[in-house]
C-alpha cells in the first residue's frame, strides 16, 4: 500500500509471468494474483501493478541494487507509483521477514520514500487472534509445510487457528506463515467497502513431497458483493470508523 499522510494512495502488487501462478519467489506471493484488483474494489484505491521478470540474485540478508533481480521490479513499480501520485509512504505487512523487510527499505530508500511495517516483529500467535477477533476473513490459498495438506487449501483461518498453534508446537511452525507455510488472501475485512467471493477454483499440486506438499488454490471465478452503507464512504472514512468501533 502506497500512503501519503494519512491517505492511502494505491495498491501496489507484482504479477508472476503469464500461465504461471506459482514461481517460489523469494519476495512475492504470487498464488491468488488475479483475486488482487477485487482487493483494490474493494479498497477503493487505484492498483498499479507490473510483472516479474527479475529472480532472487542476490540472496545475502543485506541487499543493495542488483541488475536482474525480482527486488528491482518493485523498485520500478513504487517508482512509477510515486511519479504518478506523489506518495509518500510504501506501508508493507513484513512481520518476521528481515530478508524481505530489508529489501522493501532498501527500495524505499533509493526513492525518499518511509517504509511503515506496523506488524513487524509482533507475537504472530496474538496477531493473527487478533485478525480473526477483528473479522478478517481470511482464506489459506497455498500451503507448503509439514502438517498442511491439499485438505487445508481454501479453508478459512479461524477454523484452522488451533491446528496452526498445534503444529507451532510440535514443528515451530509460524502461525501467520511468515516462513512461507502457508499464504492467504483476505476476503473480507471492516475497511471493505465489497466482499470478494471465490466462486470457482481448482487445488493444484505444485510438488508431491511427502512430509510437506505443496498445494495452492487456482481462482477461475471471482466476484465482488456490495456491503451496504460502506461504497459510499471514503476508506479514510472506513479505516476512522473501524478505529472508534473497535476502541
Amino acid at each position: 500500500m502506497c500512503c501519503r499522510g494519512s491517505r492511502h494512495r494505491a495498491l501496489a502488487h507484482l504479477n508472476p509471468p503469464v500461465n504461471k501462478e506459482e514461481i517460489d519467489s523469494y519476495m512475492y506471493q504470487t498464488v491468488g494474483s488475479n483475486a488482487v484488483q477485487y482487493v483494490a474494489t474493494a479498497l477503493g484505491v487505484q492498483l498499479f501493478e507490473c510483472e516479474i521478470t527479475g529472480a532472487p540474485v542476490l540472496q545475502d540478508l543485506g541487499y543493495h541494487a542488483t541488475p536482474n533481480d525480482e527486488v528491482e521490479d518493485l523498485y520500478e513499480l513504487l517508482k512509477d507509483i510515486k511519479a504518478q501520485t506523489s506518495c509518500t509512504a510504501v506501508c508493507s505487512g513484513a512481520i518476521f521477514s528481515t530478508y524481505q523487510k530489508n529489501r522493501v527499505e532498501e527500495v524505499c530508500k533509493r526513492l525518499d520514500l518511509v517504509s511503515i511495517a506496523p506488524l513487524w516483529e509482533r507475537d504472530q500467535d496474538v496477531l493473527l487472534q487478533e485478525m480473526l477477533d477483528n473479522n478478517l476473513v481470511i482464506r489459506i490459498i497455498k500451503v507448503a509445510s509439514i502438517g498442511l495438506n491439499k485438505s487445508h487449501v481454501g479453508v478459512h483461518a479461524d477454523s484452522l487457528l488451533s491446528h496452526f498453534q498445534s503444529i507451532n508446537q510440535k514443528f515451530g511452525f509460524n502461525v501467520c506463515g511468515e516462513g512461507g507455510e502457508y499464504e492467504s488472501l483476505v476476503t473480507d475485512c471492516p475497511i471493505f467497502a465489497y466482499k470478494i467471493k471465490i466462486d470457482t477454483s481448482v487445488k493444484i499440486c505444485h510438488s508431491h513431497d511427502d512430509v510437506a506438499p505443496v498445494w495452492y488454490e487456482k481462482f477461475e471465478s471471482i466476484s465482488v458483493e456490495e456491503k451496504p452503507g460502506l461504497k459510499e464512504l471514503s476508506l479514510k472514512e472506513r479505516l476512522d470508523r473501524t478505529l472508534v468501533e473497535g476502541a
